[in-house]
């Protein structure tokens, strides 16, 4: 039996899981830390928290897997996936020139709709496949050099570098030797060119990042180099795979062939569709990407963005206290029928895909005398299956065919009446593997792949025999009626 260490870089922590070659989880162990927010939507992190939680993450995984007996020289590779879009710059020295800039932040809506007033955003899609949005990189490394001169002034000299987590993590795991990143994670920051597969000049320029330094890009199941993560391990281990957090959720649930897809239900919510070789150009507001990689074939794949997903939960349970936990939310929003003609527009970061509408505001419509705490909480549990079928539509759209199923993972999954909503409004089977750990099992998954552990026909059909739960359209009850409370809501959205 060989062993993979995943790290799963999350939004609200770093979490360490080793996994057996059978995708058995051994040992796990996650350590939160804090997310700044401010005003004007600012969201930031400290670099040395996410390098510090990273490396206690692991030591406790590996403490536990000695503990129950097991041989620390029988891991024999490393996975990273992470949190997308947010970034940091460095200098020379490897010392932060920036904290890291959130992938949640709004700093640069003005910057958004300068450019699209000057006419870039038709260029900006066709050569990134991305939306000119805040919520990538690009325009909130614009803002950094149009604000603070300083660090655009160094750049011009060549020492300022940029990076997505993963380069961050893996620049610091590797001594500051290594500096790359995979093709997953360089497709989101706006700098990509998504049929050339390389940094292009023409996009950098135009976002003020000409003069930055940009990490190698490499595959996503790959060779990145050698660490001992702080002396944990006696000696280097090879770290074989990086990609984005919702990349990797992809493949680990098997979305490996065109026309598979996967929503993933945490913070936001990602929802994935492999279109293979072919890079598809949608007219449906969604964005194209790269979905996952090895050093002969790159998949390409359409994205739909939904900014609030898990976050509206926690917003319930933190700021107002109606709710004290998943549970807790799902069991008052089940205690009533309906919502009563209450919605819920979750835009605390504004809306993605399909409707891009980012400087808008979350809102409760709809409340009257009669209106209980009940109401308003149900209102926020369907406001994601009406933005998912929003999402899933777009995409049938731009690929002219029905989906045969959908693959979810998340802690929303938990929740009953989530699923029942999703089923019934995209009328297909979703299905919700036993493993519940789906990022980091995808990166754990391409590690192995790349140390000639398992080849990609094993790991098709061990997700494949994995132990799943499916949900049929016709396991639930009232189907026209939450197809016309989403019509509602949606027809709302649209007139206000």
């Amino acid at each position: 039996m060989k062993y993979a260490l995943s790290i799963d870089q999350g939004t609200s922590g770093s979490k360490a899981i080793i996994f057996s070659n059978t995708g058995k989880i051994i040992a796990k162990h996650t350590t939160p830390y804090k997310c700044n927010f401010f005003n004007e939507g600012f969201v930031e992190q400290k670099p040395e928290d996410i390098i510090s939680s990273v490396l206690e993450a692991v030591k406790e995984t590996v403490k536990d897997f000695i503990a129950n007996g097991n041989d620390i020289t029988d891991i024999i590779c490393a996975g990273i996936d992470n949190q997308r879009e947010s970034f940091l710059l460095w200098d020379e020295k490897g010392s932060p020139l920036s904290q890291v800039v959130v992938w949640q932040c709004k700093r640069s809506i003005s910057i958004c709709e300068q450019m699209k007033k000057e006419g870039y955003e038709d260029f900006i899609r066709d050569r990134s496949g991305l939306m000119l949005d805040p919520y990538f990189s690009g325009t909130k490394v614009k803002w950094i050099m149009d604000n603070i001169p300083d660090i655009y002034e160094q750049s011009k000299k060549g020492s300022v570098y940029f990076g997505t987590i993963d380069t961050w993590l893996l620049f610091n795991l590797t001594q500051k030797k290594v500096y790359k990143t995979d093709r997953t994670n360089a497709s989101r920051t706006l700098f990509f060119n998504l049929d050339k597969l390389d940094w292009d000049k023409d996009l950098q320029k135009l976002f003020k990042a000409e003069y930055l330094n940009l990490p190698e890009i490499c595959a996503s199941s790959d060779y990145y180099g050698n660490s001992d993560f702080g002396g944990i391990f006696p000696k280097p281990i090879p770290i074989n795979s990086m990609i984005g957090d919702s990349h990797s959720a992809s493949f680990g649930e098997g979305c490996i062939s065109t026309g598979t897809v996967k929503a993933t239900m945490g913070t936001g919510s990602s929802v994935l569709m492999n279109t293979g070789s072919k890079r598809i150009r949608s007219k449906s507001g969604m964005v194209s990407s790269i979905c996952w990689s090895t050093k002969d074939r790159t998949d390409y794949g359409l994205e739909g963005v939904i900014v609030s997903c898990g976050s509206t939960i926690t917003w319930f349970q933190n700021q107002l206290g109606l709710v004290k936990d998943g549970k807790d939310f799902d069991r008052l929003a089940t205690s009533v029928l309906s919502s009563e003609g209450v919605f819920l527009v979750p835009a605390f970061s504004g809306l993605g895909a399909p409707f891009w509408q980012m400087s808008r505001k979350a809102e409760i419509h709809g409340i009257t005398f009669g209106t209980t705490a009940a109401h308003i909480v149900r209102a926020a549990l369907e406001s994601y299956p009406f933005q998912l079928k929003e999402v899933i539509s777009s995409m049938e759209k731009d690929i002219d065919q029905k989906i045969k199923w959908l693959k979810a993972d998340g802690g929303l999954t938990n929740s009953k009446l989530t699923m029942q909503y999703i089923t019934q409004l995209l009328d297909t089977e979703v299905i919700v593997d036993e493993q519940k750990e789906a990022s980091a099992y995808g990166a754990a998954l391409l590690a192995f792949m790349e140390s000639g552990i398992l080849s990609l026909e094993e790991i098709e059909n061990q997700i494949k025999n994995s132990n799943h739960e499916t949900h049929k359209t016709q396991d639930y009850e009232h189907a026209e009626y939450i197809k016309s409370v989403h019509k509602k809501w949606v027809d709302f959205l649209h007139s206000n």
